[in-house]
């Protein structure tokens, strides 16, 4: 059976030998990089299935290598950061990664959220292998796991293609964030239900016609949020 290959990057040798045992122990094979030169080498080359990426790296920051990934890959991106400011986590969500950890972390419940996403980016939501939306404008292949819009295929990382089929498979149904967090991120998920609000309005830059005035994602005032296309 082909083991999940995980990248770690973070310039501190014995951080990435920590994680990189963890993650052994745990049945995952782990590949290591000192900087975001190399990981994006390694990234190139060995095609890993998930990517641990530390914020303060000596040749370029994690976000410049998260938004050189997102060019490319979906790969799910896990975050470390010393940043403990909200714009900072903000950020990175922003740029793409699927969620983030402040330093100092538990190895076990970096193991935990690394499992939680994997789980979440690998299942099956059982929907049609196609589905579209107002004319075809906008479109969801199950199948292949991507969405275009007006004929061109849009860059999702994983978390932001798992929204937007939760909502997707129930228009006009509205989910509160504690229920998208629970759908999307999974229950044992114990960061803030506000990323939820992130996700959405990257999605909203990314599918609506103007993210200002969305006729897809509507925010229910006070409670969350539902889709609003018509099934073509």
């Amino acid at each position: 059976m082909k083991k999940t290959k995980i990248l770690v990057v973070d310039d501190e040798q014995k951080i990435r030998e920590v994680i990189s045992s963890y993650l052994q122990n745990q049945g995952y094979c782990a590949l290591e990089a000192r900087n975001g030169t190399e990981a994006i080498e390694i990234v190139n080359n060995e095609l890993p299935d998930f990517m641990i990426l530390d914020l303060m790296l000596p040749d370029m920051s994690g976000e410049e290598v998260c938004e050189i990934i997102r060019r490319k890959f979906s790969i799910p991106i896990l975050m470390l950061t010393a940043k403990v400011m909200e714009n900072d986590k903000i950020h990175g969500l922003s740029i793409g990664a699927d969620d983030y950890m402040v330093k100092p972390f538990s190895p076990r419940e970096l193991i935990m959220r690394v499992k939680t996403i994997l789980r979440r980016t690998n299942e099956d939501l059982l929907l049609a292998e196609r589905i579209a939306f107002n004319n075809e404008e906008l479109v969801i292949d199950t199948a292949n796991q991507e969405a275009s819009f007006h004929g061109e295929t849009i860059n999702l990382t994983p978390s932001e293609y798992k929204l937007l089929l939760v909502l997707a498979r129930y228009p006009r149904r509205t989910y509160t964030r504690e229920d998208l967090v629970e759908k999307v991120l999974g229950y044992d998920y114990e960061g803030e239900a506000r990323i939820i609000d992130q996700h959405i309005k990257n999605l909203r830059h990314k599918i609506e016609p103007n993210p200002k005035e969305p006729i897809y994602l509507i925010t229910v005032y006070g409670i969350g949020y539902k889709f609003m296309g018509e099934k073509s």
